[in-house]
C-alpha cells in the first residue's frame, strides 16, 4: 500500500522522490502489486493543476505532516508506466486527500462518484495503460468519514464499517454499474475497515458489482479494539500521547499474551475466509496484520509486529480465497525498520506466490 504516499512524499529522503529505486526494491523484495491513490476528484477538476494539500495527521507517515501540492497528472501515467516495465500491477483507490477548495465534498451522489472514477479511466486510458490496472476500489475504508465526509449514512453515525445500509448499498451499486459500463474489462470494487465481518452473508455484493471483496483486518481492530485499548492507542491524528503509550505498553501487553492476541488475528482470518465463500468472492488485503499505525520511533521495535504480519500472511494464504496478499500496511521505504529487512519480505512474498487458491477463484473458474 503506497496510498497517497507515492505522490506526497517527494522530498529528499522521504523514499518516493525518485519511483524508480522504490519501485525496483519491491522487486527485490518479490512484491508484484502496489495500492495507490488516484487523486480522482483532483484529476476530474483539473487533472494538471497544481493542488494544494492539507495534511490528514502529523503523526503517520503516510503522506506529508504538512502543507503540500501536487499535480496528479502526468504523475499518475508516468508513475504506471514505470509500473508496467516491471511488470508490476497497479490497484487505484482513493483517499480523497483533502484540498484548500475541499474538492471532495463536490461528490454529492453515487452519479458524481462514478463521474470522477470515469474521468480518471479516460485519463489512464488515454496513454493506452489500463492493462496496468489491478482493480479500481473507488473509495477507500466506505464510508469512513475521513475518506468519505460527502457521504450521509442513514443512520449517520455509521461511517467506519457501515458499508452495510440499505442508502450505502444504492451508492455502491449505482456507481459500480455506471463505472463498469463503460470500462467493463476494470475490476471494481469499494474497500472496507477491519471490523464485522457478518453482513458479508446477507448482502450480496456480487449482485452489487463487486469482482473482489477488500477487507483491511487488524488484531489490535479485534474484540471492538481491545489490544489498541489496552495499549491506550487511541488513534489521535494530530498528538504524539497515543505512540507514547504505544511505545511504553504496546510489545509488553503483546508478549504478556501473545498466543491470545495471535488467536484474534488467525480467527477472523478464518472468519473472512468463510465469508468470502458465501460471497463467491476473492479476497484482497492491502492493510493489515498487527496493529493499524506504526512507524519508527524511539522504544518502537519491529520485531513483534513483523511476527504478527508474518502469521497474517501466511494464515491468509493457506486458506485459499485470499487472490491478493499483503504483508502489512507498512511496506514502503518510509517504514525504514521493516522495509530494510529485505529477507523477510522476501520469505512472505515467496509464501503468498507459491499458495493456491481455492477452484472457484483460479483463472479459468466458471463465472457466476
Amino acid at each position: 500500500m503506497w496510498d497517497f504516499s507515492w505522490l506526497e512524499r517527494r522530498w529528499p529522503g522521504a523514499g518516493y522522490e525518485n519511483w524508480d529505486e522504490p519501485l525496483d526494491g519491491l522487486l527485490v523484495r518479490g512484491y508484484d502489486a502496489i495500492r495507490i491513490d488516484a487523486y480522482p476528484h483532483l484529476l476530474a477538476a483539473d487533472e494538471t493543476r497544481e493542488w494544494t494539500l492539507k495534511p490528514v495527521w502529523d503523526q503517520q507517515v503516510w503522506g506529508s505532516a504538512a502543507v503540500n501540492r501536487v499535480r496528479v497528472q502526468p504523475a499518475l501515467n508516468e508513475f504506471l508506466a514505470k509500473c508496467r516495465e516491471r511488470g508490476i500491477k497497479v490497484a487505484l483507490s482513493s483517499w480523497f486527500r483533502e484540498d484548500a477548495d475541499n474538492t471532495r465534498m463536490k461528490i454529492t451522489s453515487a452519479e458524481a462518484m462514478a463521474e470522477i472514477w470515469l474521468k480518471t479511466l479516460r485519463s489512464v486510458a488515454r496513454d493506452g495503460l489500463l492493462d496496468t490496472l489491478l482493480w479500481v476500489d473507488l473509495c477507500n475504508e466506505w464510508p469512513g468519514d475521513i475518506w468519505a465526509p460527502y457521504f450521509r449514512n442513514d443512520p449517520p453515525e455509521l461511517t467506519w464499517g457501515g458499508w452495510h445500509t440499505e442508502v450505502s448499498m444504492k451508492w455502491i451499486r449505482e456507481s459500480l454499474a455506471r463505472v463498469r459500463a463503460e470500462f467493463p474489462g476494470v475490476p471494481l470494487c469499494y474497500s472496507f475497515d477491519g471490523m464485522d465481518d457478518s453482513f458479508y452473508h446477507t448482502r450480496d455484493l456480487k449482485g452489487a458489482g463487486f469482482d473482489l471483496i477488500e477487507h483491511h483486518c487488524w488484531m489490535a481492530k479485534e474484540n471492538d479494539g481491545e489490544f489498541a485499548k489496552a495499549a491506550g492507542y487511541d488513534y489521535g491524528r494530530f498528538s504524539p500521547q497515543g505512540y507514547i503509550n504505544l511505545a511504553e505498553r504496546g510489545e509488553r501487553l503483546y508478549r504478556e499474551r501473545p498466543a491470545y492476541w495471535e488467536n484474534l488475528l488467525t480467527t477472523r482470518i478464518g472468519s473472512l475466509a468463510a465469508a468470502s465463500r458465501v460471497a463467491g468472492l476473492p479476497l484482497a488485503t492491502t492493510e493489515c496484520w498487527g496493529v493499524v499505525d506504526y512507524k519508527d520511533w524511539p522504544l518502537l521495535n519491529w520485531d513483534w509486529v513483523k511476527h504478527l504480519c508474518a502469521l497474517g500472511v501466511e494464515t491468509a494464504a493457506a486458506t485459499g480465497r485470499w487472490s491478493v496478499v499483503a504483508t502489512s500496511n507498512f511496506c514502503g521505504p518510509q517504514f525504514a525498520g521493516m522495509w530494510r529487512d529485505v529477507a523477510w519480505h522476501q520469505r512472505l512474498t515467496r509464501i503468498v506466490k507459491n499458495s493456491r487458491l481455492d477452484a472457484d477463484l483460479r483463472p479459468g473458474a466458471e463465472k457466476v
